[in-house]
This record gives structure tokens, C-alpha cells and sequence, in this order.
């Protein structure tokens, strides 16, 4: 049985979340919690809350054990990009790209393997 949690619209670049999910990938969901509370990335925080929220699905829809919860599946795809204006010399302006990302956690239980 799996279950899955999706957060949307984060602002952070696709690139640096998954520097961070490639930390996690795979390991109990306890572990990873442990493991990116002491990560000093803004996206482990993002990452870490969407773990979270998986889990929480998997124990109330599906009562799955956590102890047994590990992580399947965890990718962030791209969202869409703000693009804002910054005004330069001389009456130029130049863009600036604010990315979003969309993250996914799908969790499994460990022990139907």
C-alpha cells in the first residue's frame, strides 16, 4: 500500500530541493525526519513537511504502522516561474526568474516486501 502527499508552489528552484531529496531517498520516514531537521537548507524545512504529510495520510486513510513507513518515490518537478523586472541603468530593466517547485512524497509500508 502507498500513499502520497504533493506540496505545491514552493518558492525554491527545483535544483536545490533535489540536492536534498537525494539525502533522503529511500530511508525510513523517521530517519529522514531526523535527517533533514539538522540540514541547514531552506528546502529541507519544504521537504521535510511534505514527508510529514505523506505519513499522516498513510496511518489515517490507510493505517499503515510510521515504524514501517519508508519512502518510496520523492521527486520535485517544476512549477511555474515568476518573472519579475529590475530596473537598471540607464531606463533598462533586466528579468528576474523566481522558479516555484512542486514536490511529491509517495510512502510505502516496508514490511509487505
Amino acid at each position: 500500500m502507498e500513499a502520497k502527499a504533493v506540496t505545491r508552489y514552493v518558492r525554491i528552484s527545483p535544483l536545490k530541493v533535489r540536492l536534498v531529496m537525494d539525502v533522503v531517498r529511500g530511508m525510513n520516514v523517521d530517519r529522514a525526519l531526523a535527517t533533514l531537521r539538522y540540514m541547514p537548507q531552506k528546502a529541507a524545512r519544504e521537504v521535510a513537511r511534505t514527508i510529514k504529510s505523506a505519513a499522516a495520510n498513510a496511518e489515517h486513510n490507510f493505517d499503515m504502522d510510521r515504524e514501517s513507513l519508508y519512502i518510496k518515490t520523492i521527486y520535485a518537478d517544476q512549477g511555474p516561474v515568476l518573472k519579475r523586472i529590475m530596473p537598471r541603468a540607464r531606463g533598462m530593466a533586466n528579468r528576474i526568474r523566481k522558479p516555484t517547485t512542486h514536490i511529491t512524497v509517495v510512502v510505502a509500508d516496508r514490511s509487505e516486501y
